[in-house]
């Protein structure tokens, strides 16, 4: 793994988002953190590995995702009756049962935005641990930045156990290997979120494009 590069021009600016002192952002040894003189609030950091874990991490969420739609997500029996169902079909079923608005949100928050996000992150992270950028990666960055709050996956996981506590009244529920894949899948993505360095990203794609 390469050292975090010094970037082009010198070194930037960085601002302490408790107190607002600016601080001139020198990359750091891995497995430090820069601190705020003032007020000691950490200001950014370099996580030992940190590419290496992105994409691991990112790489082992769309696996994930293969195994939430390809098995059962929940299964219910209710007057005799069994119920299968998994993200896809349930979905599906909002759009095709009067509430397609809810079933579009549904599959855009919980499959596409999980798949694309995941797959963004390997884009722009797996080159670079080749010290090589992707064409178009600071546009993908810039992508996955602004769309990151619209991962919500772990939403939908808590809406689907208060539904449980209501469904188990009138029927009996079963978790699916879907189920614990999907909440496999809810811890990846948030270590690969939380795994990025920002600083050091944008370093390492300033100067491997150049």
């Amino acid at each position: 793994m390469h050292p975090w590069p010094k970037p082009l021009g010198g070194p930037h600016r960085s601002v302490c988002h408790f107190c607002d002192t600016l601080h001139v952002a020198e990359p750091l040894p891995e497995g430090t953190a820069a601190r705020c003189v003032c007020c000691g609030a950490v200001l950014y950091q370099n996580r030992p590995a940190s590419l290496v874990r992105v994409t691991a991490f990112s790489t082992t969420s769309l696996i994930l995702m293969v195994v939430v739609h390809s098995f059962p997500f929940l299964v219910m029996d209710a007057a005799s009756i069994r119920t299968t169902l998994n993200l896809s079909s349930a979905a599906g079923a909002l759009i095709h049962r009067g509430s397609p608005i809810l079933g579009v949100v549904l599959a855009l928050l919980t499959i596409v935005t999980p798949l694309s996000v995941a797959g963004g992150m390997i884009y722009v992270c797996g080159p670079l641990l080749f010290g090589r950028t992707a064409p178009g990666a600071v546009h993908v960055a810039k992508w996955l930045n602004k769309t990151e709050p619209w991962n919500m996956i772990e939403v939908f996981l808590l809406a689907v156990l208060v539904s449980l506590l209501k469904l188990s009244k009138v029927a009996d529920v079963h978790f699916g290997m879907g189920f614990w894949a999907f909440g496999l899948l809810m811890f990846c993505m948030a270590a690969a979120v939380a795994g990025i360095d920002r600083n050091e990203l944008w370093d390492r794609l300033e100067v491997a494009k150049s």
